[in-house]
């Protein structure tokens, strides 16, 4: 063996060639794939959301709501676009201000089945049930003048539209509540209305 054949290099073993390849390969798919997850965070889409609370029943039309751009990604879909507001449609549960409109949330109006009535409260209200507060609608049936039943639950959920409070008056301070029930609720309230019992409207855990 001559000096010359100590030093010659050794041919290039092809699967070590290949193997850099796939690395190199590997390489550039994993920045591709962090590229790809990045930009579509970044993506935004315009949706709706409520300019101020929102109740059961109430007709949605522009002046309710606003629009504002948000990453969604792939539950983009689940909420209103600007361009998918038609008339005649109605909250079908409370849209808290600033929440985005779910279209679950949103209803035919001609196939509500839910109504307003009002209703003066026998006893005050706390100041924590404003528009959009779950209450519980309680009837305390007239027995003779001046002496009432033991009160029971006649509207198990209400939404509350609005809290008007009439101070100074001889009796203390009356309160009248603008109320969304149900359809199937609004005989009997006006049957206790009618019978002049006791109605009075109390928080529920909802109303916090």
């Amino acid at each position: 063996m001559t000096a010359l054949d100590t030093v010659r290099p050794r041919p290039r073993v092809f699967w070590a060639d290949a193997r850099f390849l796939i690395g190199v390969v590997l390489v550039i798919a994993s920045i591709a794939g962090v590229w790809f997850v990045v930009t579509s965070a970044r993506q935004t889409v315009p949706v709706l959301a409520a300019a101020h609370t929102i109740v059961p029943g109430q007709p949605l039309s522009g002046d309710d709501v606003r629009v504002v751009d948000v990453a969604l990604g792939q539950v983009g879909a689940s909420y209103l676009e600007p361009t998918a507001l038609e008339a005649g449609v109605v909250a079908t549960r409370t849209i808290g201000s600033g929440e985005l409109v779910p279209r679950s949330a949103i209803g035919d109006a001609a196939k509500a089945s839910t109504t307003n009535v009002v209703v003066r409260s026998a006893v005050d209200v706390p100041a924590s049930v404003r528009t959009g507060s779950v209450v519980e609608v309680w009837e305390a049936p007239l027995i003779e003048h001046g002496r009432y039943d033991t009160p029971r639950v006649l509207v198990a959920d209400a939404a509350v539209v609005s809290v008007t409070r009439d101070e100074g008056m001889v009796t203390g301070t009356s309160v009248a509540l603008e109320l969304v029930v149900a359809r199937a609720d609004v005989a009997g309230i006006l049957a206790a209305m009618s019978d002049d019992s006791a109605l009075s409207v109390v928080p529920t855990t909802a109303a916090q």
